[in-house]
């Protein structure tokens, strides 16, 4: 994981669901983004720390759904990634 130029992606497991996360290679750590809960982002100075913030803003984003009322997305498939040269 030390090339800064690629979008790393990892999957993390919440109950009997599996969320793809996006690792965003930055200055200081990763920046993380969960595609199918969009506003779901959070940061890690590590890999291993920005996965395990993955999966505590995943709970909690999740946990928002449910307190309004609102579906729980789920991601049928994990996300296929590919790095495009402009």
């Amino acid at each position: 994981m030390a090339s800064t130029d690629v979008t790393d992606t990892a999957t993390v497991k919440h109950g009997a669901r599996r969320y793809t996360v996006l690792l965003i290679p930055q200055e200081g750590g990763y920046a993380v983004e969960v595609p199918v809960l969009p506003g779901c982002l959070t940061q890690g100075a590590t890999v291993e720390q920005a996965l395990e913030r993955a999966q505590e803003a995943i709970l909690a984003h999740i946990a928002g759904l449910e307190a309004d009322g609102e579906p729980v997305p789920v991601e049928e498939a994990p996300l296929t990634t590919a790095l495009v040269e402009v």
